[in-house]
């Protein structure tokens, strides 16, 4: 009788602990999304309409994944550091990925604005305009700028991403060079060793962000910078995506509210939480954009850049480069 009492007890606890995770959930989703659809913007090309809400279940999704320095001391300059574009097929379970190196040039006369800059200004630019909009401006720039139909932005800071990494157990890597950096001003203290080595969320953001040294070490390029991104971003995909039980996403979900704003509406944040399975690639196509310093931009050909884009909008399919799978 006792164990049956037991028994009873703790699955009135799980169905407790269940009811109070909905909760929560629904509580992150309405925190971090948008209140109503915006949509992708209307562009030569693109037939999607502003007013259309995306079918989770069977639409290709494109979104515009960012990370900013947030953390005292950095300015807040909100400048976009680590900036992907991730395409996913529910009907292919195909991913592709593209990462946008942050010193590449929009030139004036595509973004509108009457000097260059480089792609990781324009976030920080709308935000400092209007931060309720700031979202929406950058997806739609780069949606016209690239000509590639971006459905949904989000944007989680350094300080977030840090913390996610912990909360997960860390992550394996191996790290590619010595790595050592040091600045006062904002307290960055990057000293990484070559070698395969569980990483903390510190570290794993150090190795992401490594691109210069004050210290004695080789400097890295934003090519291998953003190869090292692809690579994170899909170990964190993995570890999200095989989480197992529902006491593992209590902290991941108090993170989550934290750190991170989309633009996705709430209603169909609900649906892809649900449908996370489906939406979840088998095989991730990562592109990477090689180019030449030109100070003060990365100069990638233009060609690299238009079969970049063409597969990020299902056009076609370009030598793999990199594809891993994630299941």
């Amino acid at each position: 009788m006792a164990g049956i009492i037991a028994v009873a007890m703790l699955v009135g606890s799980l169905s407790l602990y269940a009811a109070f995770l909905t909760h929560k959930i629904n509580q992150t989703i309405d925190h971090i999304a948008a209140p109503e659809a915006t949509g992708a913007p209307n562009f030569p090309g693109n037939n999607i309409n502003l007013s259309q809400t995306v079918k989770a279940e069977s639409k290709p999704l494109t979104f515009l994944l960012t990370a900013t320095d947030e953390r005292e001391g950095s300015e807040g300059s909100l400048n976009t550091d680590v900036m992907m574009l991730f395409r996913v097929d529910p009907q292919t379970h195909q991913g592709t990925v593209v990462s946008i190196p942050r010193d590449l040039e929009v030139e004036a006369a595509k973004s509108g604005l009457e000097t260059s800059h480089k792609a990781n200004y324009f976030y920080a630019y709308y935000y400092n305009k209007n931060k309720n909009t700031a979202l929406n401006e950058t997806k739609n720039l780069f949606s016209r700028v690239y000509q590639v139909p971006i459905d949904y932005m989000s944007v989680i800071n350094f300080d977030g991403f840090r913390k996610l990494i912990d909360q997960l157990g860390g992550m394996t890597v191996d790290v590619d060079m010595d790595m050592r950096y040091q600045d006062d001003s904002d307290g960055t203290d990057i000293n990484l060793k070559k070698g395969l080595q569980l990483l903390d969320g510190k570290q794993v953001l150090d190795y992401i962000r490594y691109r210069k040294s004050n210290m004695g070490t080789a400097e890295s390029s934003d090519t291998v910078r953003n190869q090292r991104e692809q690579f994170v971003l899909n170990e964190l995909l993995n570890k999200l995506t095989s989480l197992n039980g529902i006491t593992a996403w209590g902290g991941i979900l108090d993170i989550i509210g934290s750190s991170i704003k989309t633009d996705i509406p709430s209603e169909e944040l609900r649906t892809m939480t649900k449908s996370y399975r489906e939406l979840k690639p088998a095989t991730v196509q990562y592109i990477h954009l090689d180019g030449e310093w030109e100070s003060p931009y990365l100069v990638v050909k233009q060609q690299d850049l238009d079969d970049a884009f063409a597969a990020l909008r299902g056009e076609n399919s370009l030598s793999i480069d990199s594809q891993v799978r994630t299941d």
